[in-house]
């Protein structure tokens, strides 16, 4: 790519992000979304003093030669300590983990709305803490006082974590991985949260859900947040084929006058059809659409005709990733 064609689109992608870029320099934000900041295929984020570069293209274009980027994040954000590049086309478990091409060692830890949480930017392809779910956890501080919730496909945590710092009065995370869980313990360990082995719940999706579901569990708020796709022996997640399936699976969860939370991360389920989907799920009186949440917009870019670069539009949705807030009455 020519140089100077990157260094503009860096430095407008730059330039939109400059509140993000003032001390103390601790929280997670995306830098560059290359998809619709005319960068294909290039996405960086900033997690406290560490810069992550993620390389999406085909023939590791950004990988081949890192040396502009470098040149560019160490002058641009001069409070950087390291550099991470990922790259995603490849065969090397390493490669797509993450290789550090500036510094000595990744930050291990971010704050955002005044909450620790815990990262290990290595330690898989992506980043091991979701910032564009950063309203939804904002959400979860505001609205979750003395309640109690069931956080589905936890990953490393994050919401659970969220819900803790607003007070919650229970949460059960729980994941297939043990080592993606050990994270959200160390996240709750940094802010003083009191959890115990029952909080985590290491194990599948669905034979979990029936387990708490015999047991007669309910919780005031149920957050289902899947992967685009998984297939397990217990059963299959596919959110773009079939994206409200696991809805029902965890509804009888949820408690009288509680939210059901929804994610889906699916590139190409157009935001109507989904939103659709959803709607004609709700009756408007044991089931209704409480509100849509938005992704912020440093995941947005600035582009003012960003949309158009998706394969399929997220409209009504002002991203991909869609996350719909419902609420739940029991008969």
């Amino acid at each position: 790519m020519d140089r100077e064609l990157l260094w503009n689109c860096l430095s407008r992608a730059v330039e939109f992000r400059t509140s993000f870029l003032a001390e103390p320099h601790d929280g997670a934000f995306r830098l560059v979304n290359g998809f619709t900041e005319h960068l294909p295929g290039l996405v960086i984020d900033v997690f406290a003093k560490t810069a992550v570069i993620h390389d999406y293209s085909p023939d590791g274009e950004f990988e081949q030669d890192p040396e502009p980027l470098k040149t560019f994040l160490i002058e641009k954000l001069p409070f950087l300590k390291a550099i991470v590049l990922k790259k995603r086309n490849t065969a090397s478990a390493e490669e797509k983990n993450g290789v550090l091409i500036h510094g000595v060692k990744p930050d291990t830890r971010i704050r955002e709305h005044g909450i620790a949480y815990a990262v290990d930017l290595r330690m898989n392809r992506d980043n091991s803490f979701y910032a564009d779910t950063r309203l939804l956890r904002k959400w979860l501080i505001e609205n979750m006082a003395g309640r109690s919730v069931l956080n589905t496909f936890a990953y490393t945590g994050s919401l659970g974590v969220a819900a803790l710092g607003g007070h919650a009065s229970e949460v059960v995370q729980t994941d297939l991985s043990d080592k993606f869980l050990s994270l959200a313990g160390r996240s709750c360990s940094m802010n003083s949260f009191h959890y115990t082995g029952k909080n985590l719940i290491v194990g599948n999706f669905f034979p979990v859900v029936g387990r708490l579901k015999k047991a007669g569990r309910l919780f005031d708020c149920v957050i289902l947040d899947p992967p685009f796709f998984s297939k397990t022996v217990k059963g299959i997640v596919d959110m773009e084929y079939n994206p409200l399936s696991l809805i029902n699976k965890v509804r009888p969860l949820v408690a009288d006058g509680g939210y059901l939370v929804v994610v889906n991360n699916s590139l190409f389920l157009p935001g109507k059809d989904f939103l659709s989907g959803i709607d004609g799920l709700c009756d408007d009186t044991y089931l209704r659409r409480e509100t849509i949440l938005p992704v912020p917009e440093d995941f947005v870019g600035c582009d003012p005709d960003y949309l158009q670069a998706y394969a399929v539009s997220p409209e009504p949705f002002n991203h991909p990733t869609k996350i719909v807030i419902l609420r739940v009455a029991k008969k």
